[in-house]
Order: structure tokens, then C-alpha cells, then sequence
């Protein structure tokens, strides 16, 4: 609908049906108005499936929704790098919708994985930022291209489950500005979301629920977002102050508690009644968007689309180890399938984005009609002992078998919303199983199933390991077919498994002291942690294997020098020199040679998968601006390049840099200096202009500490102790060591003047 027909249908509204349209009418659905023609309009859990209740409903999953299809989780789906898989991915979910008459599905979760703790990590993307915007901006594409909404959540800072309705996220603003917000920021401003979901807690002391400096400064000022924003469900906190912020829509219905509360602070002068209007034409804006592109001839093919499910898990699975190249495995081999998993897939995550499936594939249902495949339960998922028969049996199994399969991973009493995990270890009675199996059968694979990284404590006496996430209804499937060589795996690790739990970065301030978090890694989260500090790690960010191979070669820039404000066009050619096809991800990352801010020692800039027939090379294009050599400064509140050599590098995951080569960047902003009485010497002297002002100053002299003789005793004062010492001393240091050379309080202030208007 036209603005100016929204604002004159909003016109005809009296305060109290305004106030009313600012919350919802139910749990699902946005308020309607018989009196004026204006429908109400249903959102539905997402983001990976639609989980649409109509009676009873609730938010967490706990009564029954239609019958719907389960994709992989965001923890998968971001492992195929694929952004095309997530637009067809998002077409299929929005044919979905439209057949059900959802106007907006409530994902994607673009939050950052700053701890493998999170227990809400399956539905997240990555621990890195690009991953997440890129993948996250992909899906959103996809839903909206059929004329439905998307709804990308929890914005901002939701990255634990313990706490999340009171705990403050204490972030420092670089910090929220490459990586907490750099999440969000490139699928709003690129894709457009019609609609923002609030997360429940805190940022650096205000809810973000209030929180004017995002919802409404950031989110809308700078990355002109012109949908809706809504509330986690019950995130709400003052909803008046919440409203003046930016947040439009309160989920669910506050029933008409909130709705007064704006009626009365309208009325009593405390709101002005064009923030209500606001608000309302916003959420009209979006309902009548859908409205007026419904398909009401949409179907909802239901296996017809847990084949497309089944197309996504088979890129999103990783392959992290295969030993003598025993994988793939030949279907006319003995081969035991051993864990509960095997016959009961953990395919997808509880709480509120759990799946009602129509149906789902296990890994024993797809190898039907494969007569050497035997099976054994090996353990129980409602406890974490071990189950002396269940394991006996598996290992008889296995004996008697050429290989074994085990499929382990988290169960659900592990991994869900609402809570996080308090360990990385698999269940006990898994790891058991696996050590003792390996014991009779030199070939185990392990697959897992999982939302984040695990511990491999068998990592040494197993030849084969198969990430697959939690990989949807159609997990099953996509396991056999790679098992067996039926489909190359491609996917790739969105996040790095660190070798135990106290290594990671967050360890020390997750979840953190009551209501307080401090995010006190920075920046450094993930691989930009791990690589800083040349940690070793069992699997690293980007990691992942295929049956075939991949060569890198003729890595090009178009130019060796550029300015902040000019692109840089990198092209790399790959080739397929094995014997099947396959996809590769090509990774680029971006290193700054050296820098007067603390930096990673690289990060990822762009990323690209390419499919290539055995002998086949293609050229990979990638085209580079100003964000990708930039860090955030704090001082100019923008982002900086600053001038200097970088590095261009070309990896198959953060720790393989296969190619590189360097380009001077040259910046066209400068910094502006304000020099004080305690800007050191050594400061001074890196800004050419003052640098001549101070030369005079800086002599032994300023040192005194001579002997009897008024020489300077060699022997305590070494050459390299008077150019720390020069370097480190603040400029008022010639008060104290300069007496004799005329300078006094008025002379250094005259000094520093001169410097500043340098």
C-alpha cells in the first residue's frame, strides 16, 4: 500500500485501536481491524522450517504445530558456504509460507558462536562475522523473493542462553562494530529483512529492547532498515520507552496491559502520538506487503521438498578425517551402523525452532536394500551411562564387520534453548562406545550430530569423522550417500573445534557473573583467536576434506597499489586434479602487515564455492573494497584503513594458506592527533611534521644521571635504554629532566600548541 494511503487509513484509527496494533492480538498473529478492512497477519517460528501452531500455542515447542519440513540448522547450513543452496533454500521455505498464509518467518539467527556453549549455537551460523551476514543475507533473500517475510534475530548480542533476559552484554564499540553488529550489518543493508527481532538482553547496560543507539541510530540511520522491529517474545520491558527506541511490535499480546500504558503516556504528554503513527504504519506497511502479493495458489509439497532438504544437508556435512582413504566405503562390504543415531537421527534443535516433521530419513532407513549392513543400538539417549549389554552387542558388531559407523553426538539434554551447555564432552557412555569399538575395528568412521564443537578425546584411534550437524529430516539420507561415495562432500567448518574447552577465548567470562558479561576477548574471537596465538587446534575454521583434490594456482590483483576509496579485483584459478568431481570453497583472507592497532593476524573477506569435473580449472573473482583492510576506530567512529602493505591471502581454511600477495593500501583520511602533556616523545616523532618541532628537545642531555665526573656512566646506560627511555617519556617529562635548557610550564604549553596546529 502506498505511504500516503497508509497514512490516512492510520488517520481514521482512534488512539486506543493505534496503541493496540503496537503488540500483538494472540501469540502468532498482528492485530486486525473489521472496522476499517485492515487483516490480521500471522508470523511463525523459523528459521530452518516453519513451525506453525494454531491453537494453544506457545513459544518454545512445547504443543504440537502442523506438519512441516526440517532444513539443516543455521550450524549446517553455514558449513556449505553455499550462498546459492540458501536462496533456493529460502524459495522453498517461502513457497511454504505463502501456502500457509505466514506473512513472516522469524529467522534467520545471525549471532556470533562466541562460545561452543551456547546452547542456542545449532541455530546460529558461525563464529565469524562475513559467514554469518553472507549466509544469513542468502536465506533472506530466498523467503523474500516469494513476497514473504524474514525476520532476522536476536539483534544484539545474544550469544548465551544463561541469563538472556537479564544479563548485560558489556562490549567495547570496535568490538560490537566488527563483530557482533558486522553479523547483522551486511544482510540488512544488502538484503533487506522486512523485519527485526529484538533480542532479550542487555547491551552494555540497556535492554536492547530500549536501546535507541541500535534499534533506531544504527539499524535505521546508518543502514537504512525500513521494516518492522519486533520484540523477542517477552522482551519487553518498558514499553513506552521501548516504543520512543524504536520497537515497533511487542510479541506476543501484552493483553492490552502495554496498550494502555501508550494510551496514558500519549495522553499525559510523556509520548508524543507521531511515534505511536510511526510505529503503526511500519507494522501496516509489511502486513499489507504481504497481503497484497499473496499466492493463494501456493502448495505445500511436503516431499517434494524434503528432497531439497535432502540436497542441503548433503553440502552442509564436513569431512574432518580420513585416514588411509577409507572413506568412501563400498556398499559390498560388511559395514556395522552402530548408536541410537543410526535409527533416531538428532537432526535438528528444541525449543522454539523445532520442527514438526512429516517425515524423517535415517541413516538406517537409506540403506535399505544394502543386505551388508548390520546394526546395533551401542547406547541409550535418555542417560549418559553406559549400557553394558548395548555396548557388548555393538562390539560384536563391529568385530564381526570390515568397518564401523558410529553415530554419535548430543542429545537434546545437551544442546537446547533455554540453557547452555556446561561442558563440550559427548555423552560419556558415547565416548565409551567408540574407544571400545576402535579396540576390535582398525576402520571407524564416527558420525556426529551436533549443534557446536565437541571434545575427540578417540580422535587418534579413528580412521574416518563426519560432521553432519544437525542436518534436518533428510540427515539420514545425505550420511549414506557420502558414506558410500554417492555424493562428495564439500562442506566446511563455520567455526574452528578448539582441542578442549579451556582454550577457547571466552572461557574465562562465559557465561559470566550474574547479569554481567564482559566480553573481554574483543575481537579475538574464534580463529582470530586461535591464530594470534599459534594455538593448536583439533579442527580449524574453514577446515574440511573431499574424495577428490584441489590445486591453487596464478593468484592475481589487479593492481599493487590502491587508495582506501578504489577496489581491488583478485582472481585465483582452481583446478580439480583428482578423479571425481567436486566442490571447493575458496577462501580469502586479508592480512594487515603492520598496524598501530591491534589486529588479527588475518580474517577472512570473502569466500566463493566452485564445482569442478576431475581435470577442470576455473577462475575464482573476488572484488575487494575498503572494509575489507579497515578496522573500526573509536576515534573517528569509522571505519579506518590505515596506509600500509597488506597481505591478500588464498587458504582451504584459516591455518592452509596455500597462495598470497601484497598491496599498498593508501589511506585518504587521516587521524586527527590532539597532543597533551602526556603524549610521549616516541608519538610525537611518528607524525613527521611534529616530529621536526620536538627534534631539538630530544638529546641525552634530558637524561642527567651522570657520574662525579659529568660523564655518563656506559656501563648502567646502554644506547638502547635511552631510546626506550626517549621513546616512552611523556612530553612533560623536560620539566623533570630538561631544567637546564630553559624549559618551564609555559614553554611546553606554548610547544604543545605549535604541535597541535602542526
Amino acid at each position: 500500500m502506498e505511504a500516503e494511503k497508509l497514512k490516512e487509513l492510520i488517520g481514521k484509527m482512534t488512539l486506543e485501536e493505534k496503541a493496540a496494533f503496537c503488540s500483538g492480538a494472540d501469540f502468532w498473529h498482528t492485530e486486525g481491524l473489521e472496522r476499517l478492512g485492515i487483516p490480521a497477519s500471522m508470523v511463525s517460528d523459523g528459521p530452518h522450517g516453519l513451525r506453525k501452531q494454531d491453537e494453544k500455542a506457545d513459544h518454545l515447542g512445547v504443543n504440537e504445530s502442523i506438519k512441516a519440513v526440517c532444513f539443516p540448522a543455521g550450524c549446517g547450513t553455514a558449513a556449505s558456504f553455499n550462498r546459492e543452496l540458501l536462496v533456493e533454500m529460502g524459495r522453498v521455505l517461502g513457497k511454504e509460507c505463502q501456502a500457509e498464509g505466514v506473512s513472516v518467518i522469524l529467522g534467520p539467527a545471525v549471532n556470533i558462536k562466541r562460545s561452543p556453549l551456547c546452547g542456542r549455537n545449532f541455530e546460529y551460523y558461525s563464529e565469524d562475522p562475513l559467514v554469518a551476514s553472507e549466509m544469513a543475507g542468502a536465506l533472506v533473500e530466498g523467503i523474500q523473493s516469494q513476497n514473504v517475510g524474514t525476520s532476522i534475530k536476536h539483534f544484539l548480542a545474544n550469544n548465551q542462553e544463561t541469563r538472556r533476559m537479564t544479563a548485560s552484554s558489556q562490549i567495547d564499540e570496535r568490538t560490537l562494530r566488527e563483530i557482533y553488529l558486522a553479523a547483522f550489518e551486511g544482510a540488512v543493508t544488502k538484503k533487506k529483512p522486512w523485519t527485526v527481532m529484538c533480542s532479550y538482553n542487555k547491551i552494555n547496560g540497556v535492554y536492547a529492547a530500549e536501546n535507541k543507539k541500535y534499534l533506531t541510530d544504527v539499524l535505521r540511520g546508518e543502514w537504512g532498515f525500513d521494516g518492522y522491529v519486533m520484540s523477542d517474545w517477552g522482551a519487553v520491558n518498558d514499553r513506552v520507552a521501548d516504543l520512543k527506541a524504536g520497537l515497533d511490535l511487542e510479541m506476543p499480546s501484552s493483553m492490552g496491559l502495554n496498550d494502555k500504558l501508550i494510551v496514558e503516556a500519549v495522553k499525559n504528554g510523556t509520548l508524543e502520538e507521531g511515534v505511536v503513527d510511526r510505529a503503526v504504519e511500519r507494522i501496516l506497511n509489511i502486513v499489507y506487503r504481504f497481503e497484497e502479493n499473496r499466492d493463494k495458489n501456493a502448495i505445500f509439497d511436503r516431499d517434494k521438498d524434503h528432497e531439497a532438504a535432502r540436497r542441503v544437508a548433503e553440502e552442509s556435512m564436513v569431512l574432518l578425517k580420513n585416514e588411509d582413504n577409507l572413506l568412501p566405503l563400498s556398499e559390498e562390504r560388511k559395514v556395522a551402523f552402530i548408536g541410537r543415531f543410526a535409527e533416531k537421527p538428532r537432526y535438528q534443535g528444541g525449543g522454539s525452532s523445532h520442527i514438526n516433521s512429516h517425515k524423517v530419513t535415517s541413516a538406517l532407513d537409506a540403506s535399505a536394500g544394502n543386505d551388508n549392513i548390520i546394526y546395533a543400538q551401542g547406547y541409550g539417549v535418555e542417560k549418559d551411562e553406559t549400557d553394558e549389554a548395548l555396548l557388548a552387542e555393538a562390539v560384536k558388531a563391529a568385530a564381526e564387520a570390515e568397518a564401523a559407523v558410529i553415530f554419535a553426538g548430543l542429545p537434546d539434554s545437551f544442546e537446547s534453548e533455554g540453557f547452555d551447555r556446561s561442558h563440550m564432552a559427548l555423552p560419556a557412555c558415547q565416548n565409551r562406545l567408540i574407544e571400545e569399538v576402535a579396540k576390535v575395528q582398525p576402520n571407524v568412521v564416527v558420525v556426529l550430530h551436533n549443534g557446536s564443537p565437541v571434545e575427540m578425546p578417540w580422535i587418534s584411534k579413528v580412521k574416518g569423522v563426519l560432521e553432519s550437524y544437525l542436518g534436518g529430516q533428510a540427515v539420514g539420507s545425505a550420511q549414506y550417500d557420502i558414506l558410500f561415495g554417492k555424493v562428495n562432500p564439500s562442506g566446511k567448518l563455520p567455526e574452528t573445534f578448539p582441542v578442549k574447552l579451556e582454550d577457547n577465548p571466552s572461557y574465562l567470562n562465559f557465561p559470566g557473573e550474574k547479569d554481567l558479561v564482559e566480553y573481554r576477548e574483543g575481537v579475538f574471537v574464534g580463529y582470530r583467536y586461535y591464530d594470534k596465538k599459534k594455538m593448536e587446534v583439533l579442527f580449524p575454521f574453514g577446515y574440511g576434506l573431499s574424495y577428490t583434490t584441489f590445486s591453487y594456482t596464478n593468484l592475481k590483483l589487479d593492481s599493487r597499489r590502491i587508495k582506501d576509496t578504489e577496489g581491488l579485483t583478485v582472481s585465483v584459478e582452481v583446478t580439480n586434479t583428482g578423479s571425481r568431481a567436486g566442490k571447493e570453497v575458496v577462501q580469502l583472507y586479508v592480512a594487515d602487515k603492520e598496524s598501530t592497532v591491534m589486529r588479527p593476524v588475518k580474517e577472512l573477506r570473502d569466500f566463493a564455492k566452485v564445482e569442478l569435473q576431475p581435470g577442470e580449472t576455473k577462475t575464482v573473482t573476488f572484488t575487494l573494497g575498503k572494509r575489507a583492510f579497515a578496522y573500526y576506530s573509536t576515534q573517528i567512529h569509522d571505519w579506518h584503513v590505515e596506509s600500509g602493505e597488506f597481505t591478500v591471502m588464498i587458504g582451504k581454511s584459516s591455518r592452509n594458506v596455500v597462495l598470497q600477495e601484497d598491496v599498498y593500501v593508501e589511506s585518504t583520511v587521516t587521524i586527527p592527533v590532539h597532543y597533551t602533556t602526556d603524549s610521549t616523545f616516541g608519538d610525537v616523532m611518528e607524525n613527521p611534521k611534529a616530529a621536526q618541532i620536538v627534534k631539538g628537545l630530544m638529546s641525552q642531555n634530558m637524561l642527567g644521571g651522570s657520574d662525579e665526573g659529568g660523564s655518563v656512566t656506559s656501563e648502567a646506560i646502554s644506547g638502547e635504554m635511552i631510546e626506550a627511555m626517549m621513546r616512552y617519556m611523556p612530553l612533560r617529562g623536560v620539566l623533570s629532566f630538561a631544567g637546564g635548557s630553559g624549559v618551564g610550564a609555559k614553554e611546553l604549553q606554548a610547544l604543545i600548541d605549535k604541535l597541535n596546529e602542526a
